[in-house]
């Protein structure tokens, strides 16, 4: 309220006569706050003095009167109306000054007021008093000291300082500038005569002057070196109100010769600098590393964690329950039940059909017995995994995900992580997105992850210690995957309520005994390309969070893999579980062709009723009107059961062409990827060579399964046999049976396979070609063989002696050498046929 009434209208004034004392006036002269007659100075007579005030306003009261000037310029300030500017301030100068002359004991003669200018700008005012000449400036000074000692004055907005008064020694420079005080005040040291040089204080000589104002934090001297003129110096006062009282007092002050101001006097020039703030502050971080960088690591760690990571949870979650998706609107939904005839009958039409379920139910028939495993350990509380292991193409995903989860994906329970696009990632930037993709994490920021490392490399070479800001892709996956829990873990507790009667159980007590309520994860493509660079990596961390994940009892979790070792990798996250695991095999032959048979007659019902009801003859299905079907008793077992291989049977007949042409087409193309990827020289970094891929090719031609131990006996096979076994193995050319983890059996990696090994034998080129190398390869081994005994036979034939001890020895070395030669002898005339093959046949 003061405030407002500090800044609102007032009148300009006159010469004026106001009672002071007893037989006593005060003239009032015209002025402003730039001096008077805006001249920026206040005359002085050599019988009058100056003292100033301050704290008598507000230190931000100059904003209201700007405020005002800008809106009415006849409000513009308090200051033409000097009687309310008395009225409104912390106290009156007028009045201070009269009690201290009534009060004092110094003896003062006659003084009056002359005029009171405030300084709104300053939060203060200027007052010029008159004296006779048995009174001195000096003495009115102490008086009014002593008077505002003894009766402080604290203004209501600042209670913690109080009025101070002082004598003006100086020229007070009065201006309505737009300069706000600061803390800092710049000391200009002029002549007090042109032509005359200026003397520079010293820092104690300016100690002096200034302290008397107010405690001062620094003295700043210009230095030595600057070529700036006029000299000058800073003063850092402790508050602002000590360097209004010092500027106002002392600014166009004479220092004299004898205080240090030269021949001619010096002469003090003072205004306000303001001080930067910023510099320091940056100086500081940027001197302190070691300090600032952990800070910021900290602040930043600290933002993710209570910004970053709720989001990232929700996102996950809504991933999970499809919050987002628009197929689960219900609006969506009625206009896709609407459109579903139009789309049937366009679909009839067409001919068209949907290749995913065209015969499927027969197959889902068949894996029945598995589906209900699946389900019924799902309701069980054991914490373990549950491994669905096949060969590609044996419907792995189809069988888990829409068959044994129909359920749960309906309530939008079930989490499906696809491995194959996390491993074909390549960087540890692609890697994060990647993973993230398949859970919903975001955001995530995995391009700051380059920038963050450029962050810590200068942070080492600047303090030798790394900041800390960039992240390995295995903390990466690390956050991924323990935001995933957190997310699994409120789906699996969305539907607890308080009054349930195990409401008193803690959440890990009640999701082990309501295994029903926990979500399911199905980790598709696991060891998808596990020999490459890094991917041991990715399937460590993931294979660690899915053992927290079920030891804690939040999912559970479901494996998809092609690779037979996967009991390796899972055992180093679950050491003392006992896996369960459900092998996936190929189809039997009579669910093979009945697989066919109802690809072919899918949509047949539909077609038929699509077509006129007075048509008398019945239209037969696609299967009934073909006879060549018959075949397919003779080429399914040449195809095998898989199903990628049956569907693609079924779309040649369904094209055209005849069962057999169609298996004959498949077997042709089979072959011609088994010699390009496994028997044509390729690339080095194959784990097998051609000929041991060509062996077991030849083997397999005419037996449908060897023996493991057998084959690693071959020549081929006696240098990192089980190394090459593997790696063919994972390259699907070859599958390894095992029985209580010991692998005994070989067998084609495909049904189709063994016809397609028959074929390649059957071509006599290709046979004799690589028969000739595998016989070149074991000619050489026999050769090394015989170069080791001979060396050792050579040795004993230097003995001076020839103990008897040593003659089965030398029998034995004998024995082995006319062995190895007789078996190479064999081997080259055997080797002379293939080559006549060769020259012979094209």
């Amino acid at each position: 309220m003061l405030q407002r009434r500090a800044l609102g209208r007032v009148q300009q004034s006159t010469w004026r006569r106001i009672p002071l004392s007893a037989g006593r006036v005060l003239r009032r002269c015209a002025s402003s706050e730039a001096g008077e007659n805006n001249t920026g100075h206040i005359s002085t007579s050599p019988n009058e003095g100056i003292l100033f005030f301050n704290h008598l306003l507000p230190n931000n009261a100059q904003w209201y009167n700007r405020i005002a000037g800008l809106l009415d310029r006849r409000r513009f300030s308090i200051l033409q109306d000097k009687a309310k500017f008395e009225r409104i301030g912390a106290l009156s100068p007028t009045r201070v000054v009269q009690d201290a002359v009534k009060e004092s004991k110094l003896g003062l003669g006659h003084v009056d007021v002359v005029e009171v200018l405030p300084r709104v700008n300053e939060a203060g005012a200027f007052l010029k008093f008159n004296y006779d000449a048995a009174t001195d400036p000096a003495s009115v000074a102490e008086a009014v000291r002593q008077h505002l000692e003894e009766h402080k004055v604290r203004p209501w907005w600042n209670p913690f300082i109080s009025v101070k008064a002082s004598l003006v020694l100086g020229r007070p420079w009065v201006e309505d500038l737009y300069r706000l005080p600061s803390q800092r005040v710049k000391v200009e040291f002029l002549p007090s005569e042109p032509g005359v040089e200026a003397a520079e204080l010293t820092q104690e000589q300016l100690y002096s002057f200034f302290r008397p104002y107010g405690k001062l934090a620094d003295v700043v001297a210009q230095p030595s070196d600057s070529k700036v003129v006029p000299r000058f110096a800073y003063l850092d006062f402790t508050r602002v109100g000590k360097a209004i009282m010092a500027k106002n007092c002392l600014h166009g002050y004479t220092v004299s010769p004898d205080q240090g101001g030269g021949k001619s006097g010096t002469v003090f020039r003072l205004t306000y600098e303001k001080k930067q703030r910023t510099g320091w502050i940056l100086d500081w971080m940027s001197a302190h590393p070691r300090i600032v960088i952990p800070l910021l690591v900290a602040l930043v760690t600290g933002i993710t964690v209570a910004v970053f990571d709720p989001i990232r949870t929700l996102s996950i979650r809504a991933h999970i329950t499809r919050t987002f998706h628009i197929e689960d609107n219900a609006i969506f939904r009625w206009f896709k039940t609407q459109g579903e005839d139009l789309i049937n009958r366009v679909k009839l039409l067409g001919h068209a059909t949907d290749t995913n379920e065209a015969g499927m139910q027969v197959v889902w028939d068949d894996r029945r017995p598995e589906i209900e495993q699946i389900q019924s350990w799902l309701m069980e509380t054991a914490d373990t995994f549950i491994i669905v292991q096949g060969p590609r193409g044996s419907g792995k995903r189809e069988l888990v995900v829409d068959h044994a989860l129909a359920r749960k994906r309906a309530s939008h329970r079930v989490l499906v992580v696809d491995c194959k696009p996390i491993q074909e990632a390549r960087g540890d930037s692609s890697t994060i997105d990647a993973a993230a993709g398949q859970v919903g994490y975001w955001p995530v920021f995995s391009w700051m992850n380059n920038i963050s490392g450029l962050i810590d490399l200068a942070s080492q070479g600047m303090t030798g210690v790394k900041a800390g800001f960039s992240e390995t892709l295995d903390n990466q996956l690390s956050k991924i995957w323990n935001q995933t829990a957190t997310a699994l873990k409120s789906i699996a507790l969305e539907g607890r309520k308080k009054d349930d009667k195990d409401a008193n159980l803690s959440d890990d007590e009640y999701l082990e005994t309501h295994p029903e309520c926990r979500p399911i994860v199905v980790i598709d493509n696991f060891l998808h390309k596990s020999n490459e660079d890094g991917a041991s990596l990715v399937y460590d961390k993931l294979a660690e969070a899915a053992a927290r994940w079920t030891s804690t009892n939040i999912a559970h979790v479901i494996f998809l893999t092609n690779d037979v070792s996967f009991s390796k990798s899972l055992s180093k996250a679950l050491p003392d579980r006992v896996f369960r695991q459900i092998a996936l095999r190929d189809s039997s032959l009579d669910t093979a062709k009945r697989y066919v048979i109802n690809h072919l007659d899918f949509n047949a019902n539909e077609e038929r009723a699509a077509h006129k009801e007075g048509e008398e003859q019945e239209r037969l299905t696609p299967s009934q009107k073909r006879a060549d079907l018959q075949e397919l008793d003779e080429v399914i077992p040449l195809l095998g059961g898989r199903l990628t291989d049956l569907e693609f049977l079924a779309r040649r007949i369904k094209g055209g062409e005849t069962p057999t042409r169609a298996v004959n087409e498949i077997i042709d193309q089979s072959s011609s990827e088994i010699l390009k990827m496994f028997l044509l020289l390729g690339s080095e970094k194959r784990e097998w060579s051609a000929q041991q891929a060509w062996s077991l090719v030849r083997d397999l031609a005419t037996a449908e399964t060897l023996r493991y131990n057998e084959v690693l006996m071959l020549d081929a096979y006696k240098t990192e046999g089980e190394k090459a076994l593997a790696a063919l193995e994972q390259a699907e050319l070859i599958t390894v049976q095992s029985v209580n983890g010991r692998p005994y059996s070989i067998k084609p990696g495909k049904p189709v396979y063994q016809s397609s090994f028959r074929r390649l034998v059957a071509d006599k080129v290709l046979a004799a070609k690589l028969d000739l190398a595998v016989l070149t390869e074991s000619i050489a081994a026999e050769n090394q063989s015989i170069d080791k005994y001979e060396q050792e036979l050579h040795l004993l034939g230097k003995l001076p002696k020839q103990p008897g001890e040593l003659t089965g020895r030398i029998q034995w070395l004998l024995g082995k050498v006319a062995k190895s030669q007789g078996r190479i002898e064999g081997l080259e005339r055997e080797g002379a046929g293939l080559k006549g093959v060769l020259g012979r046949e094209y």
